[in-house]
C-alpha cells in the first residue's frame, strides 16, 4: 500500500504485519510449496497470537476496529510471502468470519469468530461444487429440515483449508419447490468437522500449494438449527456481502506477490552484465520493468480506491462494479508483472534459483478463483450499463453529445 495514504494508526499496524512477515521461516515457505506442509496452522496461530487476523472487526470479537484500506494493505504485505499464504490468511479471517460478523448471531460470533481470530481454530468456505464453479446458484448440495436440525448431503471442491479447517461455511439448497428461484432456495450454514464430514481428496496443484485445498464430502451431517447464518433460504444476502472480501481480498493479495517478483528482477537486472554493461541499461529490459512498475502502481491505486469506496459505504451496485474491476484488472496486471519479471531475468528465472518461478505458478490462480476474469467482465458491463442507463450520473453534466457540429441532424441518428 502507498504508505503516504495511511494515517499513523494504520502505519503502526502495518509495521506489526511486516514484523510478522519477517518472522515467517524460510523453511515454511519451501515446505508449503513442496506440499510437506498440508495446511499452515503454525502460521495462522502466530498471526492470531499477534492479533493480526480480521483487523477490521469490532474489538469485542477479537478485531482491531480498523477498515478496508488497512485490510488491503495487510493482505498485500502477507502476499509477499506467497499468494497461498495470503489465501489461507484471508479465507478464515476475512471470508468466513466476515459472513458471521455481518449475518450471524452473538452466540456464533462468540463460538466461532473469537477463537479463530486468536489462532486457536481454523475455518474454510465451501462454495464451489464438482458440477460447477461460476454457476454458484446451481448448487446441488442439499440440507433437509428435520425439525431441530438440518441433514446435509453433497460435495464441495477446491476448498482452501479443506484439509486443516475445524469448521466450514457451507452453502446448501434448502427449498426444493419446483420453479423456485435459486436465489431464494439456498441457506448458509456453519458446519463443524465431525461425523459425516470427510476430506475426500487433496489436489495436486500447479501452484498455491500447502493450503490444504481439498474436496469435501458431507454424508448425512446433522447441522443444528442454531448454525444457520442469517436466515433459512437467505444465503443470497450472505453471498452478496461475501463478494466484497472474497474478490477484493483475492485481488489485492496478488499485489504483494507481484511486488516481490519485480523487486527480484530489478535487483538482478541492475547486477547482471552483458555486452559490457548491466542489462538494465538496455531498453528491451528497462522498458519491461517500467511497464511492470506502472502496472503495480495502477493495481495498488485501484485497490486503494475500491477499499475507500467500501469504507465509505457508497451505493452497493457501484461497489460491486468496482470490486469486479479490481478483481479483473489487479490480478491480470500482477500476472503481467510476474511475466515481465521472468522475461528480463531470462533462463535462470525459469529455475528455482530465484523465487520468480514459484510466484509465476502461484499467481496464475488469481484470475481464476473467486470469480474468473470473464465473470468479472460480465458484472462490470452489467453494472456499468445499469448505472448509465438509469441516469445515475452527475445531474450537472452537460449534454456532451450536443458538442458536435452536426449534432442536431436528427435524420442521421438512426438507431433501428
Amino acid at each position: 500500500m502507498f504508505d503516504y495514504l495511511l494515517d499513523p494508526s494504520q502505519k503502526k499496524f502495518l509495521a506489526e504485519v511486516r514484523n510478522f512477515v519477517n518472522w515467517v521461516p524460510r523453511e515454511m515457505i519451501l515446505d508449503m510449496d513442496a506440499d510437506r506442509i498440508k495446511f499452515p496452522k503454525a502460521f495462522l496461530r502466530e498471526a492470531g497470537q499477534r492479533n493480526l487476523l480480521g483487523c477490521r472487526y469490532p474489538r469485542k470479537w477479537g478485531g482491531r476496529e480498523m477498515d478496508w484500506v488497512t485490510t488491503c494493505a495487510t493482505l498485500e504485505e502477507i502476499g509477499t510471502l506467497g499468494y497461498e499464504f495470503a489465501c489461507v490468511f484471508g479465507v478464515g479471517a476475512e471470508l468466513v468470519c466476515d459472513a458471521i460478523i455481518q449475518h450471524g448471531t452473538s452466540e456464533q460470533k462468540e463460538k466461532y469468530v473469537k477463537p479463530l481470530l486468536k489462532g486457536e481454530i481454523f475455518a474454510a468456505e465451501c462454495l464451489t461444487e464438482p458440477r460447477g464453479g461460476s454457476d454458484f446458484f446451481g448448487a446441488t448440495t442439499k440440507a433437509e429440515d428435520k425439525g431441530d436440525y438440518f441433514l446435509l448431503n453433497g460435495q464441495k471442491r477446491f476448498i482452501v483449508g479443506g484439509e486443516g479447517a475445524d469448521y466450514f461455511l457451507v452453502y446448501a439448497r434448502t427449498d426444493f419447490t419446483a420453479n423456485k428461484k435459486p436465489q431464494d432456495s439456498l441457506t448458509a450454514f456453519i458446519v463443524d468437522r465431525g461425523p459425516g464430514v470427510e476430506t475426500k481428496y487433496l489436489y495436486g496443484l500447479m501452484g498455491c500449494r500447502g493450503g490444504g485445498t481439498a474436496r469435501l464430502v458431507f454424508d448425512d451431517v446433522k447441522v443444528p438449527k442454531e448454525n444457520v447464518v442469517g436466515r433459512k433460504n437467505g444465503a443470497y444476502d450472505v453471498f452478496n456481502t461475501m463478494m466484497i472480501p472474497e474478490r477484493l481480498g483475492s485481488s489485492v493479495m496478488a499485489i504483494g506477490s507481484a511486488r516481490v517478483a519485480l523487486d527480484v528482477a530489478t535487483e538482478y537486472t541492475s547486477r547482471r552484465k552483458a555486452f559490457g554493461t548491466t542489462i538494465h541499461n538496455f531498453q528491451g529490459v528497462s522498458f519491461q520493468v517500467a511497464e511492470a512498475a506502472t502496472l503495480l502502481d495502477a493495481a495498488r491505486s485501484l485497490g486503494y480506491t475500491t477499499a475507500r469506496a467500501v469504507d465509505e459505504k457508497i451505493d452497493l451496485h457501484r461497489v460491486r462494479r468496482m470490486v469486479s474491476e479490481s478483481k479483473k484488472f489487479i490480478t491480470e496486471s500482477c500476472q503481467k508483472i510476474v511475466h515481465n519479471a521472468m522475461q528480463v531475468v531470462g533462463g535462470i528465472g525459469y529455475t528455482n534459483i530465484f523465487p520468480i518461478e514459484r510466484i509465476y505458478r502461484d499467481i496464475r490462480l488469481a484470475s481464476i478463483w473467486t470469480g474468473s476474469s470473464e465473470v468479472m467482465s460480465m458484472i462490470i458491463a452489467h453494472e456499468w450499463y445499469r448505472e448509465r442507463l438509469k441516469g445515475e450520473t452527475d445531474k450537472r453534466e452537460r449534454d456532451y453529445e450536443a458538442d458536435a457540429p452536426e449534432a442536431f441532424a436528427v435524420d442521421e441518428k438512426i438507431y433501428e
